[in-house]
Formats: C-alpha cells, structure tokens, sequence
C-alpha cells in the first residue's frame, strides 16, 4: 500500500533506520503525538442496575469485574463524545483541526445510519480539509484497524496529521431487560492524534485476523432484516452476545496475536512496559495476560470504571498511559477483538515530547 508513495530512500543509513519500522510496512514513521478521552458526568453503579435486573453486584464484580460504567446524557449522541475527546487530542498536540489531513471514526454506534458521524465530526471541529472516514463495523476491535488505516495514508507525504476516534454509546445499543449485555456496556470516546515521528519509534508492528461469527450481533436494522414491528417486538434491535464464545475466542486470540505482533517487531515479551487491551471483561484481561506469562500489573485497566466502552476501551487505557507513567522509549502493545470476529495488536515506541 505504501508502494509509489514515499519516495525512494538512497542513502543505505537512511535505509538502515527505516528499517527499524519495516515490520510494520512502513517507509515513513508514524506513531501517536497525543491523546483525548470523552467520558460521560452519569456514573452508573451496579446497584443501580439491580433495580430493574435480575443480578447483583457481586454477580457482576465475580462475572466482569466492572464496578461502574458511565451513561450519555439524553440529547447527546456519540458525535458529542467524539468532538470533546479530539479537541483534547488536538490541544494536546498543538494541532489546529485545519491542519488535519484525515479524521477517522470507528464505532458501531453511529448517529444515525446516515449521515456520516466523522462527517458531523469534522464540521464541527471546522476541519475543513479533513477527509471524514467511517469505520462502522469493526465494534470492540475498530481502533486496532482505524489506527493500521490511519499509519497508511500518513505514507503518503501530503499528510501530515490523521486523527482516529473511537467513541460508543454501548448503553443505547442494549436492551434495558438483558442483564448478560446490559451489566457491561458503557459509553465513551477517545482519539490518537498521529503523525510523523522519528526512525524506531511509533509503530512497529501489527497483526489483524478475522473469523465470521454470529454470537455477537446486532439482528435487526440492515438491509437483510429491516427494522419493523416484528423485529421491536422480539427487541431484535439490541445487542446479542454469547458470553461463552467470546470468552473462548477472546482469550486464545488475543494472546495469539499480541505474540504475533511483538515478534513480528522483533520485541521479547518481557520488554513490553504496557499491555493496552480492549477493556471488556477483567477476567479477560486477567486470562489473556497469564497466558500470556505476563504479570498482569502491565495490564493498565479502565474497565472497573468505565466498563466496556467498546471501540473507545483501548484509547481509554492509551490516554492514562501516555499521559500518566509512560516514559520516552517505552514499547506499548494494544490488542482488542470484537464482534465478527475481528481481532488484532499493534506495537508502538513511545516517542515523547521533547525526547
């Protein structure tokens, strides 16, 4: 993809530091400049879903480990998140919204099934060379593959800045009566500002899988089933899991992958400061990184407070990590799966202001 893009390198050292980002496929690297979280004011407690559900908040600590989740204002809509989360990335990074090249929006709870959200995004912020991409499907695993989009047309050197959002209002896409969707979901938006950075930092490596699979889907709305009386009243218009298969899938998968991607960049296990996962479920993460060999200390975790966030989780943990104890140099891999199935990891080196 980045073949008659970047122009050719001459110079064999030039050639030799690039190829410390060669795993990654890249003649130009990239990485993240800076961050922005949205979460919503409404705390959520388990008690308080106790009162309309058949559950407890033991059964939820023991289940999910999620302690509280955040519910968006009525009124609002994820393009609010969105805005609130890339304001705080560009601030962050110094970065004018005119001076962005690409704005891309992962989620599964788009505005609306038209217009574009990261079309509402752009205009809002006034980035009015941005081109507004969507990525709609991809759910819990949509930042993985909005950020592998993101490093790929950076290759192209009239790029300078592209940022990635991933925002979700879980809570409105479950059913109020479900207590194996309701007790997880919450809502949230982050957003990765990323640009050119310096040889052997950014990202080194990634891998992407996908395996098709109906344990977690969405029934009704598209063009198979369109949404009609029938369809409300078997409530086909929420979200449907099966908890068993996406145990199963998330905990061989995602260690899986995340060894693919650190030795793809050549990084022993042991050399990786910070596991950034998709923040479904603690027992997930707890699983994933003994598998793993891993102390599970260097898991970073939001899901007690956030619950799953679905395509924002990893930017959650990614904002409290590069904005908390990240240092200069420091080797990160974020690892997500959603529904789909569709999984992935990425490898990057923290470049640091000033470092």
């Amino acid at each position: 993809m980045t073949s008659g893009i970047v122009s050719p390198v001459s110079d064999p050292a030039d050639e030799a530091a690039r190829g410390r980002n060669a795993a990654a496929g890249l003649r130009r690297p990239v990485g993240v400049v800076s961050t922005g979280l949205c979460v919503p004011p409404r705390v959520v407690t388990n008690t308080e879903l106790t009162r309309t559900l058949d559950t407890s908040d033991a059964w939820i600590r023991s289940r999910t480990g999620i302690e509280e989740r955040r519910y968006l204002a009525t009124g609002l809509s994820t393009s609010d998140m969105s805005i609130a989360a890339a304001r705080e990335a560009l601030r962050r990074g110094g970065v004018a919204a005119a001076e962005l090249d690409a704005i891309i929006v992962t989620t599964f709870t788009p505005d609306q099934p038209l217009p574009s959200t990261a079309l509402m995004v752009k205009e809002r912020l006034g980035a009015h060379r941005a081109v507004p991409l969507d990525l709609t499907q991809a759910a819990c695993a949509g930042g993985i593959y909005a950020l592998v989009v993101a490093a790929h047309l950076l290759q192209n050197t009239s790029y300078r800045h592209v940022l990635v959002i991933g925002a979700d209002a879980g809570s409105r896409a479950t059913d109020p009566q479900d207590r194996g969707t309701r007790v997880f979901l919450g809502d949230a938006a982050g957003a990765a500002l990323l640009a050119p950075t310096a040889d052997g930092f950014g990202i080194l490596s990634w891998h992407t899988d996908s395996e098709l699979s109906y344990e977690v889907e969405i029934p009704a709305g598209g063009s198979r089933t369109p949404t009609s009386p029938e369809t409300l009243q078997r409530r086909d218009q929420y979200l449907k899991m099966n908890g068993k298969a996406v145990w199963t899938m998330a905990t061989d998968r995602l260690p899986r992958s995340i060894r693919e991607t650190a030795a793809r960049a050549g990084i022993g296990l042991d050399e990786v400061g910070y596991y950034l996962l998709h923040q479904a479920n603690l027992n997930i993460i707890t699983e994933a990184m003994a598998s793993l060999g891993v102390p599970a200390e260097r898991a970073p975790t939001t899901v007690r407070r956030f619950g799953n966030t679905a395509a924002a989780s990893m930017f959650t943990v990614l904002h409290e990590t590069l904005n908390g104890p990240a240092e200069h140099g420091d080797v990160l891999i974020m690892a997500g799966i959603g529904a789909g199935f569709l999984w992935g990891s990425m490898c990057l080196r923290h470049c640091a202001a000033g470092g």
